[in-house]
């Protein structure tokens, strides 16, 4: 691993990453994010322009009129022309959008109050405050909650640590994946999937845009021909060098954002309330005379994958929320009771 790359997991983009693992459990998609964030902002007073709406909220202008004609086709939302200026629309709530704000109002209240369970009512005012302040002062008034507020941050990170990668075809959510390959070594993609907590239709995407452009290497376990080994190539180490530097760059300005321990603080928080995975059954005993029929590369890639996710683990500071220490060998906590028998069977 490279000077650049160890610096960006040690320092770790860990409020950006965790700020995604908060919102993929807790929040909403991108889409009912914004669709809310604009009724909200449009409960407050009508809008004059389209345009400065969008760029107040820093939403791109494309998605903003998606997003505009969508609630309209809604009967939620209006646009009227302007008097003053024929050009111009002016957005306005219905009487449909306003039962509607209400409505979500209450939802987003509830599942807001799920996502601090786990806090104090002072550490959850000290959450809102730390996440609002990694917003353009303009827009912190307009968002109100803590699930809008994870949302909106993880949206604005994930649009400058991509924007810092302008021009080289890579994309900020491709250093998870790519650290634990080159941590671990040949890795199945199921094994993967586990280890970056998303689905195997999720990792399967993820994987197809790094094969892609030639990051990773794809190939059929030829002993197990229903099995991916997925392999980082030097093209993908290169790019992991490149992903890893805007990692520390936007680390750096987050930490300017915050101020003072204020990184060290929303840290603290988001990992306070990030979803934890169940502690694992003890493993079913083998069956008389049974043999595991994995393949010795198979069982290589299962145990490189851990690797890869005890230093994933490493990059969140969340490791003792993923891994069960045993003396001289940590263990991954895996998905289901009967995936984890199998895998420790294996082993």
């Amino acid at each position: 691993m490279t000077h650049a790359t160890a610096g960006a997991a040690s320092r770790a983009g860990n409020v950006f990453f965790l700020l995604r693992g908060v919102r993929a459990k807790f929040s909403s998609d991108a889409a009912d994010s914004r669709d809310f964030l604009i009724l909200d902002t449009l409960g407050g007073q009508d809008w004059a322009s389209q345009i400065d709406l969008a760029e107040r909220l820093g939403i791109n202008r494309t998605i903003m009129v998606q997003v505009i004609d969508r609630l309209e086709e809604r009967g939620e939302v209006q646009r009227t022309r302007d008097p003053g200026n024929r050009r111009q629309y002016v957005l306005s709530l219905t009487d449909r959008g306003r039962a509607a704000l209400e409505e979500r109002r209450r939802i987003v209240a509830e599942r807001g109050a799920r996502l601090t369970s786990a806090l104090t009512r002072r550490e959850a005012a000290r959450l809102d405050a730390l996440l609002a302040r990694l917003l353009p002062e303009a827009v912190r008034p307009l968002v109100q909650g803590t699930e809008n507020l994870v949302a909106q941050a993880d949206l604005r990170l994930r649009r400058q640590g991509d924007d810092k990668l302008a021009g080289t075809g890579l994309r900020l959510r491709f250093y998870r994946p790519l650290s634990a390959l080159v941590a671990a070594g040949p890795c199945a993609q199921q094994e993967l999937a586990e280890v970056l907590a998303i689905t195997r239709p999720a990792a399967s995407q993820l994987v197809d845009e790094l094969v892609k452009p030639g990051l990773v290497r794809r190939d059929r376990d030829p002993h197990d021909r229903r099995r991916y080994a997925l392999e980082v190539t030097e093209a993908g180490r290169t790019a992991l060098t490149v992903i890893a530097m805007a990692v520390q760059e936007l680390t750096d300005e987050v930490e300017a954002l915050l101020g003072p321990g204020g990184e060290d603080a929303l840290r603290a928080l988001l990992l306070k309330i990030k979803p934890r995975p169940p502690r694992p059954e003890p493993p079913a005993p083998p069956r008389p005379g049974h043999h595991s029929k994995r393949s010795p590369r198979s069982a290589r890639a299962t145990r490189g994958c851990r690797r890869g996710g005890q230093f994933l683990s490493a990059v969140d500071e969340a490791s003792s929320s993923a891994l069960s220490m045993r003396p001289g060998r940590p263990r991954l906590y895996w998905g289901t009771p009967a995936a984890r028998a199998r895998k420790d069977r294996s082993t």
